[in-house]
């Protein structure tokens, strides 16, 4: 197994260079790993979703809703988006929560455009019933906007919070290795959820949840390859190539001599290849699950394979089996010795 250099340029997406944000009020400065990642809440209240318009309206706007999800976005604290809007994080922190009467326009339109948003007002037939759609694109929701804490508060909305089931899900129990311990002898108790502070990590984490979603598999068959050969390529929409498989077909019976081919076919995996940035992604077992998957609609049911170091991992997962002959290792070199004039 090898692997692709990177001449699409795909980079880790950190920013060595970009300042660090405050949190939430009274929210620690980030600290270096590792650290406890238990900290603040955003403050929250009960309420009603915020309401824009008279009443009567088709259905209530989620005033606090939106501007978490912008906030997230822009991966923004509450404080943040206060010091960029000029709003107050006190007025902030009760639109959010749902306990504002009443907010102003000029207010909601500082928050909005801070957070990188855009309000568009305009009758619903403005373009006609033909017409093209409002360009305005929806902001993906908080997908934690759900989790509360242990005292009912809200997680900060720009953080990537995940629950934890077992102590290797929180950062703050991995390096001590407490999962080598039970239950009873751990130091703490472990939280129900966690979420991560480092700006640097939550953008790896981003970046590296949007090539999953992104990312496409497909078999190539328009490039004038034999019909023996078999190549799938995983690809983004802009057709930047990340990963790349190559295998062939052959006959049994002519390897071991037989001279009549009975029309026996297996696989024989060439290789699989995946741009270095993009590895411990997926990508390398979604090329061999395709090639599984063409395999059982042509009716090939024998693939081989040689390979070696996360090769062997990554294809005993996807359910090959390690055969009890061991192949050697040749090389040749044909390079003038050392020594010769």
């Amino acid at each position: 197994m090898g692997d692709l250099r990177d001449p699409m340029n795909l980079k880790d997406p950190t920013k060595p260079g970009e300042p660090k944000k405050r949190g939430e009020p009274g929210e620690p400065r980030e600290p270096e790993r590792p650290r406890e990642p238990e900290g603040p809440r955003e403050p929250e209240g009960p309420g009603e979703p915020e309401r824009l318009g008279e009443p009567g309206e088709e259905e209530p706007v989620d005033l606090g809703g939106l501007l978490r999800a912008l906030r997230r976005r822009a991966d923004l604290s509450q404080r943040g988006l206060a010091e960029r809007s000029g709003v107050p994080q006190a007025t902030l922190a009760r639109i959010e929560a749902g306990r504002a009467a009443d907010p102003r326009f000029r207010t909601v339109e500082r928050l909005v455009r801070a957070a990188g948003g855009r309000l568009a007002i305009g009758a619903p037939d403005v373009h006609g019933p033909d017409g093209p759609p409002d360009e305005v694109v929806a902001v993906p929701g908080v997908p934690h906007d759900g989790m509360r804490d242990e005292a009912g508060r809200r997680y900060p909305a720009h953080l990537d919070v995940w629950e934890v089931h077992d102590p290797r899900d929180w950062p703050g129990a991995w390096w001590a290795e407490w999962y080598k311990l039970p239950p009873e002898r751990f130091p703490r108790p472990v939280p129900a959820a966690t979420y991560e502070l480092s700006r640097r990590y939550r953008d790896q984490r981003r970046w590296a949840d949007r090539i999953r979603r992104e990312v496409a598999v497909r078999q190539v068959t328009d490039e004038g390859l034999p019909s023996t050969c078999w190549r799938f390529v995983a690809e983004l929409p802009d057709g930047r190539v990340l990963g790349e498989l190559r295998a062939h077909e052959r006959s049994p019976r002519l390897l071991y001599g037989d001279l009549i081919d009975a029309g026996e076919r297996e696989i024989v995996l060439d290789g699989v290849l995946v741009t270095g940035a993009c590895r411990r992604l997926g990508i390398g077992r979604r090329l061999v699950e395709a090639l599984t998957a063409e395999m059982d609609r042509t009716g090939l049911r024998v693939a081989h394979a040689v390979a070696d170091f996360g090769g062997v991992d990554l294809l005993l997962a996807c359910g090959y089996q390690l055969e009890p002959s061991r192949p050697y290792a040749l090389r040749l070199d044909r390079s003038p010795p050392r020594w010769a004039c």
